[in-house]
This record gives structure tokens, C-alpha cells and sequence, in this order.
């Protein structure tokens, strides 16, 4: 059990006024950034990195985390007006949606998407809250080699999850692990692969190859294809009637039993690293769809449709944070994106976070909780100006997001070389998704690679050369075995 003193330290923190309105703040621009399609809460928060870095640690990490949450929520306002998805993950709420909305209910329809969004990250929160301190006292009994064994068998797993195939999963996290090595090798403090260059004795930095490849890439890829013309959208957003303007509380009492499903989908897939809040969406969604009296009703403007998809694809966050925070590895994204903030402040994610930084961590949990009532309360109030928002010309969007890119990443750096750095790897990572090689892959294995390394390095002293001495460590075994299944059968079910 946490000490009292230091729950209560960070829970003040959490409801200071300066986190406060950090908070409301990430909520408002992750809102924003959903509703705009093509840019997202992912996009957002690897652009809000580097202004963060002369903020205080927790309004920084709590800021990141309002933009998260608040975009998990805005991506399902141009899903429901205008049948596109402004996140991946809103595809699913639009089956049902936007035929609601094309009945004249629009607002109906987003405030279900807004109020079945926060229960299921609500849920997912809990159970953070809930387990992730006594598992972390379990990983505390892990030593190097059984942390090695369970990266190997994370990177298999988000290797097979993520893309249309292991052998290019496999790639671009061997690739992730080589960009890595770039700097100085902490065993022998000799620089490696820096090609003449002495900004490269620490490493690439973080922030200018997560700009590069999560957001300029596709900044200039939909900048290449934007028109001038405002998009096609529903704008009206009804009148006075309540029956068209509210969601009753029976119609949300009616879809407990699909939120509840949903959240725990979320929350169980979240916790796997690589799967996303995609696929929880959609077979949250089917799930319903199956154990519906009418299933015939859904995709033609059923609200539990909308349901089923928004509490699983935001129950994904919460849940996210629970290999992040327990075993310092990210199960997604935006959770490692989260792990370059933490670094940034010069702190580790991992099971010793909750013995060295506790007041930070439950300072974040109570930001996280304050977070959901703000996307609450800033979604009820803000959806017409959402509406004007997915109308805009993506020419002026993109173009405005390419150049705090730019600034931000020159701030972070010092320099013209880290926007240097950033335009690379944008070629790259327009050039990976040409190919199918998936960048979520890349990018952990990339944020990884320096503990990696580590551990690999503390392993292979500790067996002394000798791998078959891993014997003696059952649980690196173990996970050594579930490493190799997996890369077996997750291979084999998308042939090749």
C-alpha cells in the first residue's frame, strides 16, 4: 500500500491550480486535434513534446495525457458529421454515428460517443490506479535477465500485432534497436555510428524522430493531396428538442451492459502491448452487435453501436499505462511517447517509479481522473465549434501543424540539426508506410533500445557468455518460450 502522506502530496499536486489548467488545456487541444481527420492525439502530443520541456514534470506529463484523452473524444466528431474518422480508432463509431446523425440526431449521437468515451476510460483508469502498484512490487523480484527475456517476448508480440507482417515487423524493430545505438556506448563510452557528427554522441533525439516519423511524414503526405475547399460536413446541429438534443439518462441507463463490455475489452487489449484501441473498438462493437436482440439495427443508427466502440477504444489508454508504468514498457504510441516526456524530466519508467517518484505517479493518476471530468465537461459545451473546426481548409491545418513541428523540435534540440534530423526520418517514415513496414514497431523499439541494451549487456555477464545458464532462471525461460510461440504463430496466421 502506498504511504498516506506521499497519496495525499500527489494528489494535492494533481489538483494544484497550475496542473489544473495544464489539464484543461491538453483536454481542449486533444479535442481539437480529433476533430481534425488525419491529425489525432498521437500527432499532437509527439508536436507538444518539446514545449513541454521546460514545464514542470507533472502539468507536463498531465498535459499529454489531457491531449490523449481529449482526442480519443474528438476523433468521434468528424466520425459522426462527416463519416470520417478523425482517429483510426473512430472507424468503428461511425458505422452507427453517422446514420444517427443523418436522421437529424447529431448531437445525440456525439454526446452518447462523449459520455460512453468517459466511462470506459473512467474504468480503464481504475484499474491502473488499482493494480499497478502491487504488480510493480512484482517486478520488483525481476532482475536482468528475466527484464530481457520479457522485452524479447514484447517485441515479438508487437511485431505480430501490428502490420500485415511478422517478417516486417520483425525489420523495423531490429531497425528501431539499430537507430538506438547511435551515441555513445554506455559499456565502453566509445562513440558509435555518429558518421562525423558530435551531436550524435547522445543519440538521435527523441523528439525529432518521433516528430519525423508520427507527424511530418503524414503532414506532408496529406499536404500533397489537400484541397482549398472546406470539407462536406453536417453542421446543423438541431434545435430545442430534447428528444434529439440529449441523451436521456434511460437511453445511457440501456447501454450499461455494452459500455461495461466494451470498457473491459478495452482495458484486457490495452494491456497487451501492440494491439490498440482499433481492434478493441471493432470487436467491442461486434461483440454487441452479436448479443443484440437486433443485431439488423446495427449500422443503421443504433446508439449502443456508438457505445460499444467509444468505451473500448478509450478504456485502451488507461490500461496502456499499465505495462508503461509497472515494466517501463510502452503498450502503444502514445505510450511511448509518454516514456521520451518522462525522459525528458530525467526520470525512468519502470517498477522502481513507484518507490522513487511516488508522489509523481499518484500526482498522475489524480490528473488522469481530473482529466476525464474536464473532457466531460469541455466536450458538453464545445461541440459547435468543433463542427466549424472539421470544416477548415487542411491546407491551412497542416500547414500551421508542419511549422510548430519545426519550432518545436528546434527548441528541443538547440539547433537546425535536430530539424534536420526530423525531416530524415519524415522520408523514412513515408517511406516505411509505402512498403508496409509499421512504424508503431519502429518507434518502441526505438524508445526501448538504450534499456535494451542494458539489460542485454547485464544478462550476458550475469550468464557469463553462456546462454544455455539461462536455465537456472526459470521465468526468462518461460518468457524466452512464449517469445518464440508467438513469433511462430502470430507468423504463421498472416503468412509471412
Amino acid at each position: 500500500m502506498p504511504d498516506m502522506d506521499v497519496l495525499l502530496a500527489g494528489l494535492s499536486d494533481a489538483f494544484s491550480l497550475v496542473n489544473l489548467l495544464f489539464v484543461i488545456a491538453g483536454v481542449i487541444v486533444g479535442q481539437f486535434v480529433g476533430a481534425v481527420p488525419g491529425i489525432g492525439p498521437v500527432m499532437a502530443m509527439a508536436i507538444a513534446i518539446p514545449f513541454t520541456f521546460f514545464m514542470p514534470t507533472l502539468p507536463a506529463i498531465a498535459f499529454l495525457v489531457g491531449v490523449n484523452k481529449g482526442g480519443l473524444f474528438g476523433g468521434a466528431i468528424p466520425a459522426i458529421l462527416m463519416n470520417t474518422p478523425g482517429t483510426p480508432d473512430a472507424a468503428a463509431t461511425a458505422l452507427d454515428g453517422h446514420p444517427l446523425a443523418k436522421q437529424g440526431k447529431p448531437v445525440k449521437a456525439t454526446k452518447m460517443a462523449l459520455y460512453s468515451s468517459i466511462t470506459g476510460d473512467t474504468f480503464s483508469d481504475i484499474v491502473l490506479i488499482t493494480i499497478s502498484a502491487p504488480l510493480a512490487v512484482l517486478a520488483l523480484k525481476m532482475g536482468p535477465v528475466e527484464i530481457f527475456a520479457l522485452m524479447i517476448f514484447a517485441f515479438s508480440v508487437i511485431a505480430g500485432l501490428v502490420g500485415d507482417s511478422m517478417v516486417k515487423g520483425v525489420i523495423a524493430a531490429v531497425f528501431g534497436l539499430l537507430c538506438a545505438t547511435v551515441g555513445i556506448d554506455p559499456e565502453h563510452g566509445t562513440p558509435r555510428l555518429y558518421f562525423g557528427f558530435f551531436e550524435l554522441f547522445d543519440g538521435l533525439p527523441l523528439a525529432a524522430v518521433a516528430i519525423g516519423m508520427l507527424a511530418v511524414s503524414e503532414i506532408l503526405r496529406r499536404l500533397a493531396s489537400a484541397g482549398s475547399t472546406p470539407r462536406s460536413a453536417i453542421t446543423s446541429l438541431d434545435g430545442d428538442d430534447p428528444t434529439v438534443s440529449r441523451v436521456s439518462w434511460a437511453e445511457y441507463w440501456s447501454c450499461r451492459y455494452v459500455m461495461a463490455r466494451g470498457a473491459v475489452i478495452g482495458t484486457v487489449l490495452g494491456a497487451i502491448p501492440g494491439i490498440g484501441s482499433t481492434a478493441a473498438a471493432f470487436m467491442s462493437y461486434a461483440s454487441a452487435k452479436q448479443a443484440s436482440d437486433e443485431p439488423e439495427s446495427f449500422g443503421k443508427g443504433n446508439i449502443k453501436g456508438i457505445a460499444a466502440a467509444e468505451s473500448a477504444n478509450s478504456a485502451v489508454m488507461g490500461a496502456n499505462l499499465i505495462p508503461l508504468l509497472v515494466i517501463g514498457i510502452p503498450g502503444s504510441i502514445a505510450a511511448a511517447l509518454l516514456i521520451s516526456a518522462f525522459k525528458i524530466h530525467g526520470i525512468q519508467p519502470g517498477p522502481l517509479l513507484f518507490e522513487q517518484q511516488g508522489r509523481l505517479i499518484y500526482g498522475l493518476f489524480g490528473a488522469m481522473i481530473l482529466a476525464n471530468a474536464t473532457n466531460l465537461i469541455v466536450g458538453q459545451f464545445s461541440l459547435r465549434l468543433w463542427t466549424r473546426v472539421i470544416s477548415a481548409p487542411e491546407s491551412v491545418i497542416f500547414s500551421s501543424a508542419l511549422l510548430l513541428c519545426i519550432v518545436g523540435v528546434y527548441m528541443s534540440t538547440g539547433g537546425l540539426f535536430g530539424v534536420a534530423v526530423m525531416l530524415v526520418f519524415a522520408v523514412v517514415g513515408y517511406v516505411m508506410n509505402v512498403f508496409g513496414f509499421p512504424v508503431v514497431v519502429f518507434i518502441i523499439a526505438f524508445f526501448l533500445g538504450g534499456s535494451f541494451e542494458t539489460y542485454l549487456t547485464q544478462t550476458m555477464v550475469i550468464l557469463d557468455g553462456d546462454l544455455t545458464r539461462m536455465i537456472d532462471y526459470p521465468i526468462a525461460v518461460a518468457l524466452v518460450v512464449l517469445a518464440l510461440i508467438s513469433v511462430w504463430w502470430l507468423g504463421f496466421r498472416k503468412k509471412g
